[in-house]
């Protein structure tokens, strides 16, 4: 939709006579848009397209390839948009920006009024089923019978995640048929489900502020943020960040999951805590410590932040992990004991990864390479005329608004752009 609205305020704008017409496989439109956010949509992310662009996506090689877009249409052009039809925006303390209303249905409804306005035609339940260019024409054929014929062409289908919403890679194969690189899909945003998940018991406990650690061999990725335990295994912030790359090292081995419950605190510096314990406080129980314990402290007080202490349902297993008895006391705690407790706090164990659903996750990672795309004008290298936008290519950003902005900026460079390349349909 940001697309069509694009091209069509292009072409008025340059006096290019031409016709835009959107092929929606569903009954209605943005189908995602409506979902995101619980409903609520989280829209964009605050912050300057630089900040967006290190914040929201860790790969320099995608940061690089959106700049361009980010840039050209930014969070503010989006929201000044919004606001023209309407819709009031407000950011919360974290960034993430929100429909003051609550409600997902309000953005949809701006682009849907927009693209009225501007006589784009919009054709629901039309499922495209293959996109072919002869004699300097793409023709475009549906599921309905009809052929289009069209000078530019834009793909904007999405990825392959929540394949209920329609998003089953059609624009991934049609890009394949133009000779595009394409990526795998794999999951990204997604849950991490485990070979033995925790008990039923824990689901909803979360371990916050830590930092999540997945080992594969030789390999170690890592990503700081809160880890909440479910039915299945892990989700929360943390979880959901390094989804996308757990997907990556499952695909070539064993990944296990382990939690730094003292991110701060190097493995002397935590050691010499517990020993300052057992000398001040020999009677006392590890349990009863370790259930006052703050969990994340800052690096400059061993005191309880925001995050507050180690929860308490929690404990039992620390203990079991590092071999200590519920009764033991600091002073009856032997060395290699406290040895083992120490290790188990810098790497709590969380099990075994079983899965990592790809149709569970907000976004998918893969699709087709960002080198064979020019980002300044999200047209093809391969084929004149043909744009790509969206979660369709190989980027994925962070949680928090920011694969939005994406999918709206890049779409929004891919009209323009293809209003400006010179294909206005022939009358």
């Amino acid at each position: 939709m940001a697309a069509a609205v694009s091209a069509a305020a292009e072409a008025r704008k340059a006096r290019i006579p031409c016709s835009i017409t959107v092929l929606e496989r569903n009954d209605s439109t943005a189908a995602k848009v409506r979902i995101s956010g619980g409903g609520k949509c989280n829209v964009a992310h605050r912050g300057a397209p630089k900040e967006i662009l290190e914040k929201g996506f860790l790969r320099q090689s995608e940061q690089r390839f959106l700049r361009p877009s980010l840039f050209a249409f930014t969070g503010n052009d989006l929201l000044a948009l919004l606001h023209s039809g309407g819709v009031e925006t407000e950011a919360r303390p974290d960034g993430k920006i929100f429909p003051s209303s609550g409600n997902a249905f309000s953005v949809v409804q701006v682009f849907e009024n927009l693209m009225n306005e501007q006589a784009v035609d919009l054709r629901l339940s039309c499922r495209v089923t293959g996109v072919f260019h002869a004699d300097g024409r793409f023709l475009v054929q549906t599921d309905t019978g009809g052929t289009l014929e069209a000078d530019a062409v834009i793909l904007a289908s999405g990825g392959v995640s929540y394949a209920r919403t329609g998003t089953t890679g059609d624009g991934l194969r049609i890009a394949g048929k133009f000779g595009h690189t394409v990526f795998t899909p794999h999951p990204a945003l997604a849950p991490v489900y485990t070979v033995t998940p925790f008990p039923a018991a824990l689901a909803g406990v979360s371990l916050r502020q830590v930092r999540l650690i997945a080992v594969s061999g030789k390999a170690r990725v890592e990503r700081p943020g809160d880890v909440l335990f479910t039915h299945r295994g892990f989700s929360g912030p943390a979880v959901l960040s390094l989804s996308r790359d757990i997907a990556e090292l499952h695909a070539g081995g064993e990944v296990r999951l382990y939690a730094d419950m003292f991110p701060e605190y190097e493995t002397e510096k935590l050691e010499k805590i517990l020993l300052l314990q057992a000398r001040e406080h020999g009677q006392r129980t590890v349990r009863k410590f370790l259930q006052g314990c703050p969990i994340a402290p800052p690096a400059a007080s061993f005191t309880p932040g925001e995050q507050g202490t180690i929860p308490t349902a929690i404990v039992p297993y620390i203990l079991d992990a590092s071999a200590v008895s519920e009764d033991a006391t600091w002073s009856t705690l032997t060395k290699e004991r406290r040895k083992s407790l120490l290790s188990v706090l810098k790497r709590f164990p969380l099990g075994m990864v079983r899965k990592v659903p790809l149709d569970e996750g907000e976004v998918s990672a893969g699709g087709v390479a960002l080198s064979e795309v020019d980002p300044k004008t999200m047209q093809s290298r391969l084929q004149p005329g043909l744009f790509l936008c969206g979660e369709l290519l190989d980027y994925t950003g962070e949680i928090g608004g920011f694969n939005l902005q994406a999918a709206f900026s890049t779409g929004w460079s891919a009209g323009r752009h293809a209003a400006l390349t010179g294909y206005p349909a022939q009358e």
